[in-house]
Order: structure tokens, then sequence, then C-alpha cells
């Protein structure tokens, strides 16, 4: 079966809804999914295959900056590319709306998010110290830059 990239709508919530509870210590909410949903500056995406839900991600983007606010693929489909796609569409798409810069927070014990990341050239530029409130992780803050010319430096 094609696996097709497209964008969420409220019938994709219960599929992401059993992502986000077999990959997260604390799942977001169905109501946390549609305010999402209803949110101008946010951009979530699904990953289907036939009529399963295979991963989802989303991003906020304010001005010419986006935050990748979480990427999931069910336990059934890891380690075939899908994370890696799901992220590729998000750049590809930011970079369309032209932003410059995008970030997002990892666990340093997520090796295969961090490995990913990296392949996708994202830089860590610091520690949120004590950021996940399931164990009190760390998170790693990566971004990428999407644009030749920026105000960062």
């Amino acid at each position: 079966m094609e696996l097709i990239i497209r964008k969420m709508n409220h019938y994709d919530i219960n599929g992401v809804l059993e992502i986000e509870n077999a990959s997260f210590p604390i799942p977001w909410s169905q109501d946390s999914f549609i305010a999402e949903l209803r949110n101008p500056l946010a951009l979530y995406i699904v990953a289907v295959e036939g009529p399963l839900i295979q991963g989802y991600g989303g991003v906020w983007k304010v001005f010419d900056e986006a935050h990748v606010t979480n990427v999931a693929v069910h336990p059934r489909a890891r380690n075939r590319g899908i994370g890696e796609m799901l992220m590729n569409r998000i750049i590809e798409v930011m970079v369309l709306q032209g932003v410059s810069w995008l970030s997002l927070e990892v666990r340093p014990s997520n090796d295969s998010a961090r490995n990913l990341y990296e392949r996708l050239n994202f830089r860590q530029v610091g520690v949120r110290k004590g950021y996940y409130s399931d164990n009190g992780e760390d998170a790693l803050l990566m971004t990428r830059q999407l644009t030749e010319e920026s105000d960062r430096s």
C-alpha cells in the first residue's frame, strides 16, 4: 500500500491519539489536538497507509521561525523511514512559507530521534534543564537554518 502524507483533519484524531498514547509517557489529550487543528499558527500532518494512520507531526509557525511540537510513528510502523518523511514534509512546507529557522526539543535518551534530527542537519544549540515532567529529564534544544539568509549568525 502507498504511504500518503497529508494535512491532518478531525477524522484523524483517534488514530493520532493511538500513536500519541503508545509513544509518550504524558500524551496529549483529544482536546489538545482539536485545539491545535483550530490554531492558525499550527500545521499538523499525518502519514496514512490505507485506512491506518502510521505517523503524525506538528509545527507552530510564528513569523519566520517555526517549532516542531511533536513527531511520532506508530510502533507497528517504526523503522520504515516514516518519521524522516514527516520531518522532510514539515521542512519543505516551512521553506515554502519563508521560515528561516526550525527548532525542536528532544530527549537525550531518544537516540533514534536525535540521530534522525542530526541527519536532517539539526544542531544542538542548548539544553532545557528538567524539561520533561514525567521524569525530569533534560531536553536538547536543536535548530536548523532553512534559508541561506538569516538575521542569526
